[in-house]
């Protein structure tokens, strides 16, 4: 078996595909993989490294600045759908995967006019342009938020969910919180690996607010404010006299240790993000980055205020007083806290991955 992967330009459109890939790897052994991307997008340099054949096309996003801009992208389409129609004339693949991004429109559009089945994949609740172009010509469409079906025309729709890392399965089967930290209120703070400069400075506020409370708070800051904000925050208080438990730190490669003993998040809504804290049934406070494409961040956040597993605040309106406000609210209303973990919890699907794979494989 012949399996095109393609998708690209974040992370949250590779993670998933190489997730998929393994997956795939896993159950058939010898199956032939070929991921399609871009030479400057972040999969040229992710995807080699994870062993897998990695071939490109020439295609940029749309810059929607100007129409100018715009115009030099939708020139280059043409080019690039023949190259990917090359690609897949020389590598005769029974199945296309997209996972979104600019890349994967002319490789899925292209295998939809041969004789391949066609998969595309949306991670949020609001597609992405190319998943809504593609939707009604490919073979099947998954989705992560049943909320983004309304948005496409589909003949086979499926409600999948999206495959995480798998250190927050492992870690959502073991104990990590200690006994006598149980009843300690537990915080915790990231805005991604690059971080969000507007968590950070409301995180200020909330430190200084904290400082004299019995409380455990962990605050990742990304590696490109964390000297900032440790100079900022020693200005505001003496970090030595510190009641509260303080971590600062500028990134947490097992991350998963610390959404496992947290009672509240405060984060992105990116849709990886948002996927785990389900996974884990934990509550979020979640700022949508601003500048996501289409909003989609937004729409991610919504979905879950809707469903009582969240509250949201908009990037511009986040402050240390309305953060405060909103920690305390929880803080000090714990039934509340947890029937929205509940909440959470029951929009997991952990079995993600296994049911992408059986639908892309035909194994219904």
């Amino acid at each position: 078996m012949k399996i095109i992967l393609t998708g690209g330009g974040t992370g949250g459109h590779i993670y998933p595909a190489l997730a998929i890939a393994s997956e795939i790897k896993r159950r058939i052994p010898a199956v032939e993989l070929l991921y399609i991307g871009t030479l400057k997008g972040l999969e040229s340099k992710i995807v080699p490294q994870n062993g897998i054949n990695f071939k490109t096309i020439d295609i940029t996003g749309i810059d929607r600045s100007s129409m100018l801009k715009s115009g030099k992208t939708l020139i280059k389409f043409p080019f690039s759908f023949f190259q990917a129609r090359d690609l897949i004339k020389e590598f005769k693949p029974d199945i296309i995967v997209g996972t979104g991004g600019y890349v994967s429109f002319p490789v899925v559009l292209a295998g939809t006019f041969m004789d391949v089945r066609t998969v595309i994949h949306e991670q949020n609740a609001i597609p992405g342009l190319a998943n809504r172009n593609l939707a009604r010509r490919v073979d099947s469409v998954l989705l992560t938020f049943a909320e983004a079906g309304q948005y496409l025309e589909a003949g086979n729709i499926k409600v999948t969910g999206l495959p995480v890392r798998p250190e927050i399965l492992e870690v959502k089967r073991r104990i990590i919180r200690l006994a006598t930290d149980k009843d300690k209120f537990a915080l915790l703070a990231f805005g991604g690996s690059l971080g969000s400069n507007s968590i950070n400075q409301a995180m200020l506020a909330i430190i200084e607010r904290y400082r004299n409370e019995d409380i455990n708070i962990t605050w990742i800051t990304g590696q490109a404010g964390y000297e900032d904000m440790k100079h900022a925050l020693h200005k505001k208080v003496d970090t030595k006299s510190l009641i509260c438990s303080l971590n600062m730190v500028p990134y947490m490669y097992n991350i998963e240790e610390a959404l496992v003993v947290a009672d509240l998040a405060v984060c992105r809504a990116g849709a990886s993000t948002v996927c785990e804290l389900q996974l884990l049934g934990l509550p979020g406070i979640l700022v949508p980055y601003p500048y996501a494409a289409e909003n989609h961040q937004e729409k991610n956040a919504r979905a879950l205020v809707a469903k009582g597993a969240a509250e949201i605040v908009i990037d511009e309106f986040l402050d240390g007083d309305s953060l405060y406000k909103l920690i305390e609210k929880f803080r000090n209303d714990r039934s509340r806290l947890q029937e929205m973990g509940k909440n959470m919890l029951r929009e997991a699907r952990p079995n993600a991955l296994s049911d992408i794979v059986d639908e892309i494989l035909g194994q219904q």
